[in-house]
């Protein structure tokens, strides 16, 4: 392990190196835990890249150095790499897009394998290989991650409290949601809430100081 006092940072496909010693596992757009600091790719680097900036020599330079990039001051880290509204284009197989509608439409409704099946006209076993052979995953996988996402957005842009968006998500409880965050962004709901209402106040900030 890297000292505490001596960084190790990687960007983009380098993150398979610490991934594969065990040092990390985690989807936002970059992420520091002690000494191990890591970034997706490409713009993601910018933002880790002013993230040490800041860290390093204050926010005031951290602000030009973004204008002269013309890039956001920074994205909260805590960021999912991949927006859910572009993850992926809508699958071209009829009744898988049948699922997949149904899902966003209502995240807060039964989405039970069997239940998705049904709105497929398919049987659960046939269900779970259409999404494994176009979406590379299971639908229980698939709907978790449409509602952990959801659940995001909501903490990012209302003040709801953790019980009223695990419920309008369909995560049920707070509990089933902080599981849920611990395991797609590494982070507990009020850490990532915190990050994103932080990089609102920089962004405002560097708005209204821009010549």
């Amino acid at each position: 392990m890297p000292s505490s006092t001596a960084p190790m940072t990687s960007v983009c496909t380098g993150a398979s190196i610490l991934a594969a010693a065990g040092l990390l596992d985690a989807a936002p757009i970059f992420v520091r835990d002690g000494p191990v600091i890591t970034a997706a790719g490409i713009t993601s680097a910018l933002d880790l890249t002013l993230a040490l900036v800041e860290e390093d020599h204050g926010s005031d330079l951290a602000r030009l150095v973004s204008r002269v990039l013309v890039t956001y001051l920074q994205r909260p880290g805590t960021q999912a790499q991949v927006s859910p509204f572009t993850a992926a284009a809508p699958p071209v197989h009829d009744p898988l897009r049948r699922v997949v509608e149904h899902v966003h439409a209502d995240l807060g409704a039964d989405l039970s394998a069997t239940a998705l099946a049904g709105v497929a006209g398919l049987s659960p076993r046939q269900l779970a290989r259409s999404f494994a052979r176009h979406l590379h995953q299971s639908p229980a996988s698939y709907v978790r991650t449409a509602r952990t996402r959801a659940a995001a957005r909501l903490l990012e842009t209302t003040d709801l409290p953790l019980p009223a968006i695990a419920a309008r998500t369909g995560l049920g409880t707070s509990e089933t949601l902080r599981k849920a965050f611990a395991r797609h962004y590494g982070l507990a709901p009020s850490a990532h809430r915190a990050a994103s209402r932080q990089h609102a106040m920089r962004q405002s900030t560097t708005s209204t100081t821009a010549p």
